[in-house]
Parts: C-alpha cells; structure tokens; sequence
C-alpha cells in the first residue's frame, strides 16, 4: 500500500489534517524529525480528531534513518519546482509520496540526488506562491490510489 511522509514538517493543523487523511484511506503516515512541534501537541490533536487510533504512525529520528526504509526507487518527491507532473507519473502501490516541510520544502540532498523522482502540483502563477501541504497529499494520494484502481466505496 501507499505511503506518506513528511519531512520535518512544521506546521501542526497541515500535519492533523493529513493523518486524518491516512486514517480515511488507511495508507501509512511517515513523520520525519526534526518537527516544528510535539507530537501531544494542542493543534496537532484538533486537526486529527478522534482519528488517531486509526492511523498507522511511524516517527522517524533523522532523515536518515527514514531513508533506511523507504527504498530511493519508490519514492516520489514532490515539490514545486518537481521535473514530473503529478497526473503524469505511473504510481505503484509500493510507492512513497514524500513531501517537505511547509517553510523549506524538500531537502535540497533530496531534490539533487533523485530529480527523475521529483513531482509537481501545477498552479497558476499570479500571485500564489504554493499550495497548503495537506492539500497537497490529498492530490497526491487519490491520483496515486484512482490510478491502481483503490478507490474507496
């Protein structure tokens, strides 16, 4: 099954939202230190409402010890500056999308060792610099679970 991570995120409610979104389809959240918050965090707990239980948390201490388990290959890198349009890419079920913090995006290490692997949500360019991190996993991952026919009924 998918995956999603997220890279030093920083931003509590973007990060309640998305493991609301991981509860609700059942894929796994990755979370990678340093964050930009507690985990027991007041905000964090609010976005992600009773729906804690129900998601599969792994936390994980570096970026490095992250990338000891989600193999290069099967990680999607998404970006704004991403070589690959999001509805583009051929996802597998294997895959991870892997996402940055909402301040700094990816880690440049990232975007520079593996640029065949960096995506891009495409906006229009007058005067909206990004889209919300949520946001963003949630386009990511129902593309990703249309295109392997996993929808939810």
């Amino acid at each position: 099954m998918f995956q999603i991570a997220l890279i030093h995120p920083q931003i509590p409610p973007n990060t309640g939202q998305i493991a609301r979104l991981c509860a609700a389809t059942g894929v796994p959240l990755h979370l990678v230190k340093p964050l930009g918050f507690r985990l027991d965090n007041r905000s964090l707990r609010r976005a992600g409402l009773d729906y804690w239980p129900h998601v599969n948390l792994h936390v994980h201490a570096s970026l490095e010890d992250f990338l000891r388990v989600a193999p290069a290959e099967c990680c999607w890198f998404f970006t704004k500056a991403g070589q690959l349009r999001y509805d583009k890419v051929a996802y597998k079920p294997s895959d991870w999308l892997v996402f940055g913090s909402e301040t700094d995006g990816l880690p440049s290490e990232l975007t520079a060792a593996y640029p065949d692997r960096t995506v891009r949500i495409p906006i229009r360019p007058q005067g909206v610099r990004s889209l919300n991190l949520a946001s963003c996993a949630a386009i990511a991952l129902y593309e990703a679970l249309r295109q392997n026919g996993l929808g939810l009924e």
